[in-house]
């Protein structure tokens, strides 16, 4: 009786069995998800305690022109009070990379980790005039670095050497439409302030002058005091103690109205109408930046610009301190490519 009844049971359904399995292979898949989590947490600890902690070592700032010119001693203006605004442990240093306009700095910068340890000090040049000037630029400034903050305002002074017998701007250009191709002029680099005054004044004023490039605007200041170059547009830094010494003279200054640094020196448009030359200053980081750094890095920065004794420091080298946004930076470096491409196409400035 009981063989029929246990040959009468009708088997466990089908269905039972897959669901069984499939309750089976759910649970190893838990499993396993909780196992990978599990391993992935020291990493993701790691990073965040990174982060956390940040900065624990030297940060460097990398300087694309030659010691001695406005990027580089501006930059050291900032430096030690950077380090105090990122809690005082970690050293911020100052590193120069001259060479390229700024572009040899630049892609040290976009070549290094993304890790908030080493910054750009960019400058016009690099930022926004190189892109049209060198076609085989191997970065896009916009596109591989992280924008943190602009830094400063710096005034340019076009001057002369001491020894040279003009007098006033209109001289200059008289000397210049004299003699076509003689005069010549330094600045710190192809694609600078520097080199678009003196590019702008041929187009604007209808001259010829040779521009002379160099590694760093202290470079080029020392062969104009020595006379080897007729003129220059300095930045203010560099040329402000050699005016004072009367080693150097200023002629004008490259800015849409006077400067209230040099009130008694005219602007170049009071003579070239529409002429306006600006340099500015600003720190970026290398692509993909971790967002608690740019934001721990600008805020820093920020607090730096805020503080009287740096504004009162940048403005006895003819610098004014301009904070910003990281947002309002990458928009601001748009602008700045953009304004200058047609300008840089009907003036002729090439890369040399």
């Amino acid at each position: 009786m009981a063989r029929e009844l246990a040959r009468s049971r009708p088997p466990p359904p089908g269905g039972a069995r897959k669901a069984g399995a499939a309750e089976e292979g759910h649970a190893m898949l838990q499993r396993r998800a909780v196992l990978g989590a599990a391993l992935a947490l020291p990493a993701l600890a790691g990073a965040a305690r990174a982060q956390t902690d940040y900065p624990d070592h030297a940060i460097r700032i990398i300087v694309g022109f030659a010691p001695g010119g406005a990027t580089d001693i501006t930059t050291r203006l900032l430096a030690p009070r950077l380090q105090t605004a990122l809690g005082g442990i970690a050293p911020v240093v100052v590193e120069n990379k001259p060479g390229g306009s700024g572009n040899v700095a630049t892609q040290a910068v976009v070549n290094a980790a993304p890790d908030g340890y080493t910054l750009l000090m960019g400058t016009i040049s690099a930022l926004a005039i190189n892109p049209s000037l060198f076609s085989d630029l191997p970065f896009n400034p916009q596109a591989d670095l992280t924008p943190i903050g602009l830094f400063a305002d710096v005034l340019n002074i076009l001057v002369v050497p001491a020894d040279r017998p003009w007098k006033s701007l209109p001289e200059l250009i008289a000397a210049a439409r004299a003699r076509p191709g003689a005069l010549n002029y330094s600045s710190s680099g192809i694609g600078g302030a520097g080199h678009l005054g003196g590019a702008l004044l041929d187009h604007l004023a209808g001259i010829q002058t040779v521009h002379i490039p160099y590694r760093g605007g202290g470079p080029a200041m020392t062969d104009l005091v020595s006379g080897k170059v007729d003129f220059s547009f300095a930045t203010a830094p560099t040329a402000l103690p050699l005016i004072e010494a009367g080693k150097i003279r200023a002629l004008a200054v490259p800015t849409a109205r006077r400067s209230t640094l040099l009130p008694d020196v005219p602007a170049v448009a009071e003579t070239v109408p529409s002429f306006e030359v600006a340099n500015w200053y600003a720190m970026l980081g290398p692509k993909d930046l971790p967002k608690p750094i740019v934001t721990r890095l600008s805020a820093a920065l920020q607090e730096c610009l805020r503080e009287p004794a740096l504004a009162s420091d940048l403005a006895q080298h003819g610098a004014e301190a301009r904070p910003s946004t990281p947002e309002e930076l990458a928009a601001f470096l748009r602008s700045e490519t953009e304004k200058w491409r047609p300008i840089l196409k009907s003036s002729g400035a090439k890369a040399e």
